[in-house]
């Protein structure tokens, strides 16, 4: 982990760049494959799960005695920690259902706003090195929460067409019975282009490696929706001189462990903090079973000695984190100095750890500097908005003329005629 002391701002931009992702050197490959899925259907879907996966399984729906078999297979303390999970996150999520929305705007002017769920929505679950049942919690809940009557799950599986029975677990925990094991560039294809067995859907949510984030792109492009930008996982935090060092080493460990082109930030404006960090990091890694995964992402990660605080925060707001950890005392306090950011981690027992598990937040969020323009997910995800307006005799009358001085002036003749022979006939 690179150390580097006071640098100048004109030297931040340089800071704040992620690791090359290289995912423009997939878009050649995902568009065969999705041409493939155009063309032939689950025939290709499951010719790629074979060349990637060595997958040999027809491509169907999980069956449900299985589905409902795998809590069998894992024990209770961790049934039990799932369903305390789910119920923080549905706690959280359920907290931010808004009802419609009524405004009269002027006399005979009623204008409304209005909530329905999406129609069918792809999750997609990693399942690789780490099957992250979590992310089931945190994709399946708020979907659930928001009414989507359609919702499909792609998870990878293994060469016998096994998928992990967590995921499996948490997917009936959540009520989610439509799943397929099928995973990366193939599936993201299935679910956006839609084969005779897999239902094509209308947006698409999940994380995933290089070549799942390449494939939600192309989706993207292609027609269907996406929850957000995103990329190898990365946090940044700010430790002062009442941190606790061991703690700050294991968070940063925490998110170097993703994969090895995630990224680390420690910023501070204590030198002698930083170095005891830096020591706990060397201590810690040590003990780590994906020890080589985090040391590669500590390559391209850096501890960066600031003036003062004032400044830590405002590096943190170019490099716009996905997490953002305050190791300090008096973190609540200085929230109003964040303004870019995916999630908020705040005080020296508030783990990032947590907030990935169970405390109620959701941990699919924007990476690579997209906080300062996108929000993680939330129950609002799920949903699409309506407009309504209805407008009386009277209200026509008060806007009529506004409308059709409007339209005249670009040039619209038939939306001032929309407007006009209304008004002549009042």
């Amino acid at each position: 982990m690179q150390k580097i002391l006071h640098p100048p701002s004109d030297l931040w931009t340089e800071l704040i760049r992620r690791p090359a992702a290289g995912g423009e050197d997939l878009f050649p490959l995902v568009n065969r494959i999705f041409a493939d899925i155009r063309l032939q259907g689950d025939e290709a879907v499951a010719s790629y799960c074979r060349l990637y996966d060595q997958a040999e399984q027809a491509i169907q729906p999980v069956a449900p005695d299985i589905i409902a078999a795998a809590g069998d297979r894992l024990s209770e303390a961790l049934k039990q920690a799932i369903q305390l999970a789910a119920a923080n996150i549905t706690r959280f999520h359920e907290a931010q259902r808004c009802g419609p929305l009524s405004v009269v705007t002027m006399p005979g002017i009623a204008c409304r706003w209005e909530s329905r769920p999406l129609e069918t929505v792809g999750l997609y679950i990693p399942g690789g090195s780490a099957p992250l049942f979590s992310t089931v919690l945190m994709l399946g809940i708020p979907a659930k929460l928001a009414g989507c009557p359609n919702i499909v799950l792609c998870t990878p599986s293994d060469a016998k067409g096994a998928i992990d029975p967590a995921i499996l677990y948490t997917a009936n925990l959540v009520g989610i019975d439509r799943i397929f094991g099928i995973g990366g560039i193939q599936a993201i294809g299935a679910m956006a282009i839609g084969t005779a067995t897999v239902p094509k859907v209308d947006k698409l949510f999940g994380p995933g490696n290089a070549y799942v984030t390449a494939a939600k792109q192309v989706a993207q492009l292609s027609g269907t929706a996406i929850d957000m930008p995103a990329g190898p996982s990365e946090v940044l935090v700010i430790a002062d001189n009442t941190c606790n060092p061991a703690f700050v080493a294991a968070d940063l460990l925490s998110q170097a462990e993703h994969g090895p082109d995630s990224q680390v930030l420690l910023v501070s404006d204590d030198e002698a903090t930083i170095d005891l960090v830096l020591s706990e990091i060397t201590i810690q890694l040590k003990q780590l079973p994906r020890e080589n995964i985090a040391a590669q992402a500590l390559l391209h990660s850096k501890a960066i000695l600031l003036k003062n605080p004032d400044d830590c925060f405002h590096f943190s707001n170019c490099y716009a984190p996905e997490h953002l950890i305050l190791a300090m005392d008096n973190a609540p306090a200085c929230t109003n100095k964040i303004r870019h950011a995916g999630s908020v981690f705040l005080g020296h027992y508030s783990c990032e750890s947590a907030g990935d598990y169970a405390s109620g937040t959701n941990h699919t969020l924007p990476t690579n500097g997209f906080a300062r323009s996108y929000s993680g997910v939330s129950l609002d995800s799920f949903l699409k908005k309506i407009s309504f307006q209805e407008i009386s005799p009277e209200g026509l009358d008060l806007i009529g003329p506004a409308i059709a001085l409007m339209a005249e002036a670009e040039q619209l003749y038939a939306h001032k005629q929309a407007v006009t022979i209304r008004l002549n006939s009042l």
